[in-house]
C-alpha cells in the first residue's frame, strides 16, 4: 500500500503560459506531480489556484493527487497588494488556517508524513510541520542570499532601507517559536543554495540536503533549433527576467557596453518587463548602444525557450536570486552561461557549463563579465564545450523526473533514519 503524504503548497501553478507565475508556483506544481508517482498525495493549496489546477489536471495524466483549496477571509486580501513582504505575511496567516484543515484531515486519513513545499524560504514557520504529529520534510527553499555590500552604493536610500527591513524581518521570523519547533522536528531540510545551507545552525545542517528549486521537463530537453529572424552573423547575448533592480540588468548592459565597443555584429536581447524598464532603456541610450540592445516584453515560457535557442551566450547578472530558473532553462538548451557566483546561479553553474564571476565591486564585476563574454566570442570551441556541459548537467540534475527520483531517496532516508544521522 502506498504511503499517504500530506503536502502544503500555498503556491502551485504550472509556469506554462501564465504571466509572472513565479518560481515558487512552478516548483509546487512539479514536486506535487513527482510525489504522486510514488505516494498518494493530499495537497493543501490556496483557493486562487483551483481553476488553473483543475484545467491542468484535465490536460495532464496525473494520478494519486487530491487537492484541498482554502483561503482567508476577504479582510486579509489587502496584504496581497503590498509587493514587498505582503504576500509572505498573508501566507503566514494562511498557514495557521491550513494547520487546522490538516489536523482534521489527519484524523480521517492518518498521513505517513508531511512535506512543506511552498513557501519554504529559510525563515518562515510551517505550523503543520511544527504541530502535526507525523514526520516532517521541508523545502527546497532559500532566503539567506544578500546583495553584496559593495554593490549597495548603486542603490537608492529607499532600496537600502528595503534591504535592511528584509534582514530584520527574516531575523524576527527565524526566532518565531513555531519556526524553531518545526526546524528541530524536521527529518530533512532541503536548501537550494550554499548561502541558505551556511545560514542553518550546525545541528540542523546534519539533516540538510541540497536540492534545486528549478527544473525542466523531458520535453523541454528535446527542443530543436528554431529560426527567429535575427541575422546569422550576429553574435547574440540573451538575458531574461523581471526588470527589477536586484536582477542587475544595469550591470549587464554596462558589461555589454565594454564588450560591444570592441566587437562588430553583436546584439544583446533582454526579455522581460518591470519597473526598471524605462531606466534600462535610458541607460542603453546614454551609453550609445540602444541600436545593439533589444528589449522584448514578457514572453510565455514556451516562447522564451524558443528565443533562447537563437542566442550564443546567456547572461545573468542578478545579485540576489535564490533560484534562477532562467539559468536552468538556458542550460537545458545547451547555452553557456555567464553569471555571478552568488546563491542560485552560483549553485547551478560550474566550470563545465559556464563562467562565474566573484563580484567584489561593480567596476570589477562589469569588467570581468565583459571579459568572459569576449572569451566566449572568440573561442567557438569553448562555447560549444560549455554548451554541451550545460546540456548534460541539465539532463542529469535538473530533469523533473530525475529530481522526483532524487526526492524519493531523500524520503526513504529521512523516514527510516533518525534525523540526527542524516547526511548531505
Amino acid at each position: 500500500m502506498k504511503k499517504k503524504i500530506l503536502v502544503c503548497v500555498y503556491s502551485c501553478v504550472s509556469e506554462s503560459g501564465v504571466k509572472h507565475v513565479g518560481g515558487e508556483a512552478g516548483l509546487g506544481w512539479n514536486l506535487v506531480k513527482q510525489l504522486s508517482r510514488f505516494f498518494d498525495v493530499y495537497a493543501i493549496t490556496h483557493y486562487q489556484n483551483r481553476e488553473s489546477i483543475e484545467k491542468l489536471l484535465e490536460k495532464e495524466s496525473v494520478n494519486n493527487i487530491k487537492f484541498f483549496y482554502i483561503k482567508l477571509p476577504r479582510f486579509f486580501n489587502f496584504l496581497e497588494q503590498f509587493h514587498k513582504g505582503g504576500i509572505q505575511v498573508y501566507s503566514y496567516i494562511w498557514q495557521i488556517k491550513a494547520y487546522f484543515v490538516a489536523k482534521k484531515l489527519h484524523k480521517k486519513i492518518n498521513f505517513d508524513a508531511f512535506h512543506h513545499i511552498t513557501y519554504a524560504n529559510d525563515w518562515m514557520a510551517s505550523f503543520i510541520g511544527a504541530l502535526l504529529p507525523i514526520p516532517y520534510i521541508r523545502g527546497p527553499g532559500g532566503g539567506a542570499q544578500r546583495i553584496p555590500k559593495n554593490f549597495l552604493k548603486e542603490y537608492s536610500f529607499k532600496k537600502h532601507l528595503d534591504e535592511w527591513i528584509r534582514g530584520v524581518s527574516q531575523w524576527v521570523f527565524k526566532h518565531d517559536p513555531f519556526f524553531i519547533m518545526g526546524q528541530k522536528k524536521a527529518k530533512a531540510i532541503l536548501v537550494c543554495n550554499r548561502e541558505s545551507f551556511e545560514a542553518l545552525p550546525k545541528g540542523w545542517r546534519e539533516k540538510a540536503f541540497f536540492f534545486p528549486v528549478n527544473g525542466v521537463s523531458t520535453k523541454e530537453l528535446l527542443l530543436e533549433d528554431a529560426k527567429l529572424g535575427y541575422k546569422n552573423n550576429d553574435f547574440l547575448i540573451l538575458s531574461a527576467g523581471k526588470l527589477i533592480k536586484i536582477k542587475g540588468f544595469d550591470l549587464a548592459i554596462k558589461s555589454f557596453k565594454i564588450f560591444s565597443d570592441k566587437m562588430p555584429n553583436v546584439k544583446f536581447i533582454i526579455v522581460g518587463d518591470g519597473p526598471e524598464f524605462k531606466n534600462l532603456k535610458r541607460l542603453s541610450q546614454k551609453l550609445d548602444i540602444e541600436y545593439k540592445v533589444i528589449f522584448e516584453e514578457w514572453l510565455s515560457r514556451e516562447k522564451l525557450l524558443e528565443k533562447m535557442i537563437s542566442c550564443d551566450v546567456f547572461l545573468f547578472a542578478s545579485l540576489r536570486d535564490g533560484g534562477g530558473a532562467v539559468i536552468v532553462e538556458a542550460m537545458s538548451l545547451g547555452k553557456p552561461v555567464v553569471c555571478f557566483d552568488l546563491a542560485g546561479p552560483g549553485f547551478h553553474i560550474d566550470e563545465k557549463c559556464g563562467i562565474k564571476i566573484k563580484p567584489e565591486n561593480p567596476e570589477q564585476a562589469m569588467r570581468e563579465m565583459a571579459d568572459a563574454i569576449e572569451k566566449l566570442y572568440f573561442d567557438k570551441n569553448l562555447r560549444a564545450q560549455l554548451g554541451r556541459g550545460a546540456k548534460i548537467k541539465a539532463e542529469q540534475e535538473y530533469n523533473w523526473d530525475k529530481l522526483g527520483e532524487r526526492l524519493l531517496k531523500i524520503y526513504n532516508e529521512a523516514l527510516k533514519i533518525n534525523s540526527n544521522n542524516l547526511k548531505i
